[in-house]
């Protein structure tokens, strides 16, 4: 098998036959063996009934809602595929291009339908939350992201299954995987896309889940470079330290506690980085 197409689906009764008939059209076009996984996310309409009447996919039914990136990783613990092929089941990404995508798989470890085309219908609350979230990744990666989170992308199911252990159960599994991938040094191609109003309501809460997307980034730096989150804060404290112990010998004529205690919390800091990145690097 060379690609597993896996679609999570959670109330998409509107539009899931239509994007797995899309998927099925495009896939048979192109030169490669496919399987197409659909994991219903404990859907409350009729998405199930529905999937279960199409022929020619393999379908799993969580019992209840577990989240967007628990239904990815339990249709990619069951694809058989080299490479895992993601989109969703709203209509709101464009099927027809994932040709181009396919082009890349053989010089790429992951390619992305960036959500940077012509026609881009992407809620007014979310955007300023997504702008930053993009902006502190980059800084945190040190490249250029057209696009941190895409439900539409490709990579290689040896590559993703490396990070299982910190993969979050909710939308954040793309961001995750984009900011892994770029700190290991993994190749990553960016194909500009469409994005479509999708159909039915969103289950995304702009303002909790843009919370919940700092704590990820937080937490994949923390992961793969804890040397870049503990170093800086540790040298701040430390010359916060060194220049409160100037002014307290200069002008008080007497070195205080504060001082000494910021500049050994400061060092303490930057040595838990130290070993911290030391451990990550012998993994």
């Amino acid at each position: 098998m060379d690609i597993s197409v896996v679609v999570p689906v959670y109330n998409e009764e509107e539009s899931v036959l239509e994007t797995i008939d899309r998927i099925k059209k495009v896939m048979n076009k192109s030169s490669y063996k496919y399987e197409i996984i659909a994991v219903d996310d404990g859907s409350e309409d009729r998405s199930g009934e529905i999937l279960e009447k199409i022929k020619g996919i393999i379908v799993i039914h969580n019992t209840h809602n577990i989240g967007y990136g628990a239904s990815l990783k339990k249709g990619i613990k069951q694809a058989k595929g080299y490479w895992i092929l993601i989109t969703d089941a709203d209509g709101s990404y464009p099927i027809e291009d994932i040709p181009k995508l396919l082009k890349y798989i053989d010089k790429y470890d992951m390619v992305v339908g960036a959500r940077i085309g012509k026609h881009i219908k992407t809620p007014v609350l979310r955007k300023p939350a997504r702008w930053i979230l993009k902006k502190i990744a980059e800084l945190i990666t040190k490249a250029k992201i057209p696009d941190l989170n895409s439900g539409l992308r490709i990579f290689k199911k040896e590559i993703v299954e490396k990070f299982w252990t910190i993969l979050p159960n909710k939308f954040s599994f793309t961001s995750t995987i984009t900011i892994a991938f770029l700190i290991n040094d993994y190749f990553i191609k960016y194909i500009p896309i469409n994005y479509y109003a999708r159909k039915g309501k969103s289950t995304i809460s702009p303002i909790k889940d843009f919370f919940g997307f700092i704590i990820l980034i937080f937490r994949s730096v923390m992961y793969f470079e804890p040397l870049k989150f503990f170093f800086w804060p540790g040298v701040l404290i430390f010359l916060l330290g060194i220049i409160i112990a100037i002014y307290q010998l200069i002008v008080l004529n007497n070195l205080g506690d504060i001082s000494v205690f910021l500049a050994l919390i400061g060092v303490q800091i930057c040595f838990l980085g130290l070993i911290a990145d030391l451990i990550v690097k012998r993994k």
